[in-house]
């Protein structure tokens, strides 16, 4: 059932059910969703990782609803202490030696892009303002004048 074992799973509703009994209030109106059902619907949450939206779908409730549940739910378990992961140091502890791994390294050639200037566009080069006789430098406006004259003549 959702990643715990049906006897997990009936004292997780024990506990709860014990809970709702000693501290539910008897006016107002009934929940939709059995004691059973609002502790799978948390196991759901917790193993499958579903939105609320999706659960309030599932269940047939509103998405206030299932969050309200879930956290009272987590509250109550929580509270009871009953139900505890082992420590760090315990998890850590191993039953058995590893004797070898195995890692698969196969070798692949990397495709790698050609040089920068073929990815690029290539740029015109501007004209330049150099005299052709490879004197000095002609100043632009003097430049662009001569090439006005020579198109307006």
């Amino acid at each position: 059932m959702c990643g715990v074992k049906p006897a997990t799973f009936h004292r997780m509703v024990a506990v709860v059910s014990n809970h709702l009994a000693e501290t539910r209030i008897k006016t107002g109106r009934p929940p939709k969703l059995s004691v059973e059902d609002q502790v799978l619907m948390t196991l759901e949450y917790w193993r499958e990782y579903r939105t609320f939206f999706h659960l309030a779908r599932s269940w047939g409730v509103h998405e206030s609803s299932v969050w309200r549940t879930i956290r009272r739910v987590e509250d109550i378990l929580t509270k009871s202490k009953a139900f505890t992961l082992l420590g760090k140091k315990q998890l850590q502890i191993a039953d058995h030696e590893i004797e070898f791994i195995v890692v698969d390294v196969a070798e692949t050639p990397i495709e790698r892009p050609n040089k920068a200037k073929t990815l690029l566009p290539r740029q015109e080069e501007a004209p330049s303002l150099e005299k052709p006789s490879g004197g000095q430098r002609a100043h632009p406006s003097s430049h662009l004048h001569r090439a006005w004259s020579r198109t307006h003549s």
